[in-house]
């Protein structure tokens, strides 16, 4: 790498502002970067979409019976005897 030579103090705050610029967008790609690879792990938005509709699909008369009637069978499906 060759060394640059400056003829004013104009010139090197020049270059060390265009290498304070270029280390910003670095670091910000780099935290954009992890952010991206934490939502890949957490699947956040699904669990929250799936909240959602079971919050929806329990809510009024139907979602009590239903609140009441789904354990009632899956206990019955867990109990069963398995020769009937």
């Amino acid at each position: 790498m060759e060394t640059k030579k400056y003829s004013s103090y104009a010139e090197i705050n020049h270059d060390l502002e265009i290498l304070r610029l270029e280390k910003e967008i670095h670091y910000k790609k780099m935290l954009l970067s992890i952010d991206k690879t934490k939502e890949s792990f957490l699947p956040s938005k699904t669990v929250s979409l799936i909240s959602d509709i079971y919050q929806k699909a329990t809510s009024g008369m139907l979602g009590t019976i239903l609140k009441i009637a789904i354990p009632y069978a899956i206990n019955w499906y867990i109990n069963r005897k398995r020769g009937d």
